[in-house]
């Protein structure tokens, strides 16, 4: 994706990955379109020219609509998603509550679900290429011993597995670029050997309608 014009919506942006992906775009010139919580309120980004912030619970449909909704009337166009908000916490399996479980799925599952509608249904309607990444975990297909996160990769999981289907039924016929799921590692402060995360193709390369493959 090439032209500075070109518009990403990035969730969970306020720190870590998310940050270092809204400011990446924003130096190579690119509209964000960047979600969390308080974000208006965190001392990460200030609203700009290409910058739009989005608070609120991704997990929440209103919030996700939103999110989509500043993306088409500011910026035009909704390019690419990348799926990065998520929560993830260690317990013993038998330790997780029903609260937990519901809060790991409203964020991780359902935050998924709702911005990644209203982006695909935007861009299919732009009749352009696009892309969509979600951040997932090596933990998914490579557990480690003593890091009891059973629960967490039940949403995980869940990830890869719709990153799969999602680029199969969107192959060819329509005008997504790629699906694709990103593993994050476990970061080696804790201890934990720091695999390298790698990028896990459920990737479609797909053509616009009209046949012209697109250029990256």
């Amino acid at each position: 994706m090439g032209s500075k014009h070109k518009t990403i919506i990035v969730t969970g942006a306020s720190q870590g990955i998310g940050a270092g992906v809204v400011e990446a775009f924003l130096n190579r010139g690119y509209n964000v379109v960047a979600n969390s919580r308080t974000i208006t309120k965190s001392a990460a980004f200030a609203e700009s020219a290409q910058l739009a912030l989005v608070d609120g619970n991704i997990g929440e449909s209103d919030v996700t609509a939103k999110v989509v909704e500043v993306a088409i009337k500011r910026f035009g166009s909704i390019d690419a998603l990348v799926n990065n908000a998520g929560i993830f916490f260690t317990r013993a399996f038998t330790d997780y509550t029903a609260e937990d479980f519901k809060g790991l799925s409203s964020t991780n599952l359902e935050g998924f679900l709702y911005v990644t509608q209203g982006a695909v249904e935007q861009m299919l309607a732009q009749k352009s290429v696009g892309s969509v990444v979600t951040i997932t975990a090596s933990l998914v297909e490579n557990p480690i011993a003593g890091v009891t996160a059973s629960v967490p990769m039940i949403t995980k999981g869940g990830l890869e597995a719709v990153t799969r289907s999602l680029a199969s039924e969107y192959a060819k016929e329509h005008g997504l670029s790629r699906v694709r799921a990103v593993w994050r590692t476990l970061p080696a402060s804790r201890g934990h050997s720091q695999q390298q995360g790698r990028t896990h193709r459920a990737d479609a390369r797909l053509y616009r309608q009209t046949g012209t493959r697109h250029r990256q």
